[in-house]
């Protein structure tokens, strides 16, 4: 079973990569984002729970978020793999989500992290504020500083996974099929 983190900062085109690979490998794409708003737009307790400390501005707790992405792979059973967008963003969740998958006698299989310097990726939020209608989007200082939390509380994570030889950086710069392809060579030269 294919499991991978896919791996970079805001800006970086893990979610155009994400849905290129789930077409070719056809893992099970799971997005922290996405889980909210299904576990929310459900009213399901979790969902309930998440929402009470978004509605006041808090960071969802690592038990909740946990349980979530649980609740999402255990309701999938059949899938060849599943590819982690924007998870584990702290340290503790990516203890949890080993403990979790060693439970199921699975691992991760490689966290890819596309290296995109920092210019590039405000240049590019800043083009697809133009469409996407978010206004942190818009704004460069916004947008510096969620590369800087990235920087500060999700970066680590790398290391974490590289200690046991499972970080892989590929270059992020260059045409969606380009970057595509380095992935997928990545992908097939670990598996």
């Amino acid at each position: 079973m294919l499991n991978l983190i896919l791996f970079g900062p805001p800006g970086s085109g893990k979610g155009t990569q994400a849905a290129k690979l789930i077409e070719k490998y056809g893992l099970l794409h799971i997005s922290t984002g996405d889980l909210f708003r299904y576990e929310i737009e459900n009213g399901t307790p979790l969902g309930l729970k998440a929402e009470e400390f978004m509605s006041k501005g808090e960071l969802v707790p690592d038990e909740i978020t946990v349980g979530m992405l649980k609740n999402k792979v255990n309701d999938n059973p059949e899938v060849n793999g599943i590819i982690f967008d924007g998870f584990p963003r702290t340290l503790a969740q990516a203890e949890a989500l080993d403990r979790f998958l060693a439970e199921k006698c699975l691992s991760i299989t490689a966290l890819i992290a596309l290296d995109v310097p920092d210019e590039e990726i405000v240049q590019r939020i800043l083009s697809r504020g133009e469409t996407s209608g978010r206004s942190d989007d818009n704004d460069e200082s916004i947008i510096r500083n969620r590369i800087f939390v990235y920087n500060e509380e999700t970066a680590p994570i790398y290391n974490y996974y590289a200690e046991s030889g499972k970080s892989i950086m590929i270059e992020g710069v260059g045409s969606v099929d380009v970057i595509f392809n380095r992935l997928t060579a990545t992908i097939e030269s670990v598996c």
